[in-house]
């Protein structure tokens, strides 16, 4: 069993109750995968050890299987989304390893880094990242990017992998549904399967770790159908052809950063001025 959920942190409250429900199904610690975040006001390395034993504490999981920074902002403690512009990507990184030798986690990884930052992490780590996870999906597929990420062997998590889907994203009206995609219809219709399994299973061939977001048990179950399901060469290409290279997730407007300055749909910023990441 693998519980691992993109906005599984302490900010946002919700490892106390993540934890009640483990411990409520009784399963033994080695046959779950649980994976969490350090959020952006938890850099600097008083506050990363801090965090991490607080989400194991909350979690009642003894260690994590995988901790991430959450994105590769800085934010000063107590001070909202202030940037902290004395603590870089390499300080936070040499105190997940830190966390990494204290034993307070298995394996150390990162999260919505730009390709700049992922090869800044890459040339400094003594431990280095096991995974990164980022937004992709049909309608944003970064190919070159996930690709990048199997060449330097870094496993890649494909975070919102049914795109817009999501009813956080409900505001993003760029696009329709991929559920209403015509060419995802048809493809789901050929394969027998239901789009959101279509969409998974290509995901999956294209060797991503999919974590798709459901609160349905109906949903979860029909989810693993996707495991049964493949494509051929020429299927994958006219996939790669649906490629929108449009971003869902993007807070960089509301704290003045351009995030993704090196990847497809970057933060656009209403004026020239605000960091690069």
């Amino acid at each position: 069993m693998r519980i691992q959920n993109t906005e599984l942190n302490n900010t946002l409250g919700n490892e106390d109750e993540t934890g009640k429900g483990i411990r409520a199904a009784n399963v033994p610690r080695d046959k779950l995968w649980v994976t969490s975040k350090l959020w952006n006001a938890d850099h600097r390395p008083n506050e990363a050890t801090a965090a991490i034993q607080k989400s194991i504490k909350d979690l009642g999981v003894g260690y994590l299987d995988l901790y991430l920074i959450h994105w590769p902002v800085a934010f000063v403690p107590g001070e909202g989304t202030k940037i902290d512009e004395d603590t870089t990507i390499i300080d936070t990184w040499r105190a997940m390893e830190n966390i990494a030798r204290s034993n307070l986690t298995r394996k150390i990884g990162i999260s919505n880094f730009s390709r700049r930052d992922v090869e800044t992490i890459m040339r400094i780590c003594q431990i280095c990242p096991y995974a990164h996870e980022f937004e992709t999906h049909p309608y944003l597929q970064q190919q070159e990017f996930v690709d990048y990420h199997k060449d330097i062997g870094v496993k890649v998590i494909a975070y919102s992998p049914l795109a817009n889907t999501n009813p956080v994203y409900r505001g993003n009206d760029k696009l329709d549904p991929i559920l209403q995609d015509p060419f995802w219809v048809q493809l789901a219709q050929k394969k027998n399967a239901t789009i959101a399994q279509t969409v998974l299973a290509w995901g999956h061939q294209r060797d991503t770790v999919i974590i798709p977001k459901s609160v349905s048990e109906k949903h979860m179950m029909e989810n693993l159908r996707a495991l049964d399901i493949s494509f051929t060469e020429d299927e994958m290409r006219a996939i790669a052809k649906q490629d929108k290279k449009v971003r869902m997730n993007d807070p960089g407007r509301k704290w003045g950063l351009k995030l993704f300055a090196d990847l497809d749909d970057p933060t656009q910023l209403d004026a020239e001025d605000g960091r690069e990441l």
